[in-house]
C-alpha cells in the first residue's frame, strides 16, 4: 500500500484538489510513496510540488518540461540601478543560432544535447524567468562563504527548462501510451537525460547572454538543480514534478518577482523522497489571477514590485497571471521546510530586475507562439 505525506504545517494552505491528485497518483500500479512539498498545488492531472517513488516509470508524472530547473550565477557589476539595467537586458525571446557570433556560445561545452536547436538561449513563457537579484541576508555565513556569496553580492537567477524538446519526448510517449507507464524505460530515460542536459545548458546560455549585455563576465553556477525529472534510486523510479533534489544539495527556492527567494541547504530523507520545494507555489489559477488582478492592479503597478524591482514583460496578460499576489508566501514555504527538517536557510535574495518576456514598447506580446500554461512560480 503506497503512502501519501504532505510536508506542510497547519498554518499552510494546501488546495484539496492537489491532495486529491496525490492520492490518485498513490493508487497507480507500483507506486510506493508520494511526498507533497509545502508549495504543493494542482496541475493538469498530476500534482506540482511532489516527489513520487514507484517500481514503474511514468513519464506523465514528470511532464513535458523535462529538465526545468533553477540555477544561480554570481555576477559583478559596478553599479546596480534597476531601471537602467532593465533597459539593457537582451531579447531572450530571440533564439541563438549556430555561427551567429554571439559571445554567449563560449560557455557551451560540446554538442547541443539531442541536436535540438529550437529555442536555444530563450527563457520561455509561463513561470520561467531570468532575474538579477541582490543577496539580502545571510543566515549561515560559513555555508554562504563556501558558495562564494555574501550580503550585497549580485546574482543571476535563471528558471527555464528544455523548451520544445521535453514536450516532444512526452508526446512521443503519450501519443501511444497516454498516461500509462513507459513501455521501454531505458529508451525514455536516454531521451529524458538529454533534455535534462539541454535545460542545464540553456540556463548557462541565458545567464551568459544577460551577463554580456550588462557588461559583465559570465560565471559558473553555484547552484543548478533540476526540479522536473526522474532518477533511479535504490532500484526504484523517483519522479519529481516541481520538486528539487534535497539529498545534500544547495537549492534556490524561488519566491515571486516581488518577494525574496531563499538559498537553502537541503537535507531531506526518504520520507520526503529526498526532495524539497522548488518555489512559492500558486494559490490562484491563472484565470483567477487575471480576473482579480485587473480589478486590483494597473499594468504600471505590476511593472514595479513592492520591493522596488523592475519587471521586463511585454505581455500584459502574463503580468497579471504571474503577479506576486497569485502565489503563496515564500516565508511560509521555507518555514515548513525547516519545521520538517528538510532544509536549512543559507541566504535570501531580493530581485532588482525580473525578465519574463521581451517588452517591445507597446505592452503587447512580441509574437503569437503558444504560451506555456504550467502552474509554477513567477
Amino acid at each position: 500500500m503506497s503512502t501519501v505525506q504532505i510536508f506542510a504545517t497547519q498554518d499552510s494552505w494546501i488546495e484539496s484538489a492537489a491532495v486529491d491528485q496525490c492520492h490518485r497518483v498513490a493508487a497507480l500500479t507500483g507506486m510506493i510513496r508520494v511526498a507533497g512539498m509545502p508549495d504543493l498545488h494542482p496541475g493538469k492531472g498530476t500534482p506540482i510540488g511532489a516527489a513520487m517513488t514507484s517500481t514503474v516509470l511514468y513519464p506523465y508524472l514528470v511532464g513535458s518540461d523535462i529538465g526545468c530547473g533553477i540555477a544561480v550565477f554570481p555576477i559583478t557589476l559596478k553599479r546596480a540601478v534597476a531601471a537602467k539595467l532593465a533597459a539593457r537586458f537582451p531579447d531572450l525571446d530571440r533564439p541563438l543560432r549556430i555561427g551567429d557570433g554571439d559571445p554567449a556560445w563560449e560557455v557551451a561545452d560540446g554538442d547541443v544535447p539531442a541536436g535540438h536547436l529550437d529555442g536555444l538561449g530563450t527563457v520561455g513563457r509561463g513561470n520561467h524567468f531570468v532575474e538579477l537579484a541582490r543577496v539580502d541576508a545571510v543566515a549561515d555565513v560559513a555555508h554562504a562563504g563556501r558558495l562564494g556569496v555574501t550580503t550585497g553580492d549580485l546574482v543571476l537567477v535563471v528558471h527555464s527548462g528544455s523548451r520544445g524538446l521535453g514536450e516532444r519526448i512526452l508526446r512521443a510517449h503519450t501519443d501511444v501510451h497516454g498516461a500509462g507507464p513507459a513501455a521501454d524505460p531505458g529508451e525514455y530515460l536516454a531521451r529524458h537525460d538529454q533534455a535534462v542536459r539541454w535545460g542545464s545548458l540553456n540556463r548557462r546560455l541565458l545567464a551568459a547572454r544577460v551577463a554580456h549585455a550588462l557588461g559583465a563576465a559570465p560565471t559558473e553556477p553555484i547552484v543548478d538543480q533540476c526540479h522536473n525529472l526522474v532518477e533511479i534510486r535504490d532500484g526504484r523510479y523517483l519522479h519529481r514534478k516541481g520538486a528539487a533534489p534535497g539529498d545534500g544539495r544547495d537549492v534556490l527556492v524561488a519566491g515571486t518577482r516581488g518577494t525574496a527567494s531563499y538559498l537553502v541547504a537541503a537535507h531531506a530523507g526518504p520520507d520526503a523522497n529526498y526532495s524539497v520545494a522548488h518555489g512559492a507555489g500558486r494559490k490562484m489559477s491563472r484565470a483567477d489571477a487575471l480576473r482579480r488582478g485587473r480589478v486590483k492592479h494597473t499594468v504600471a503597478e505590476l511593472r514595479r514590485t513592492p520591493v522596488g524591482s523592475v519587471v521586463v514583460c511585454g505581455d500584459r496578460q502574463l503580468l497579471f497571471e504571474e503577479a506576486p499576489t497569485a502565489y503563496k508566501r515564500i516565508e511560509r514555504v521555507i518555514a515548513d521546510l525547516v519545521a520538517h527538517r528538510l532544509a536549512t536557510p543559507v541566504a535570501s535574495t531580493v530581485p532588482l530586475v525580473t525578465y519574463k518576456t521581451a517588452d517591445n514598447g507597446t505592452g503587447t506580446r512580441p509574437d503569437r507562439r503558444p504560451r506555456h500554461r504550467g502552474r509554477g512560480q513567477r
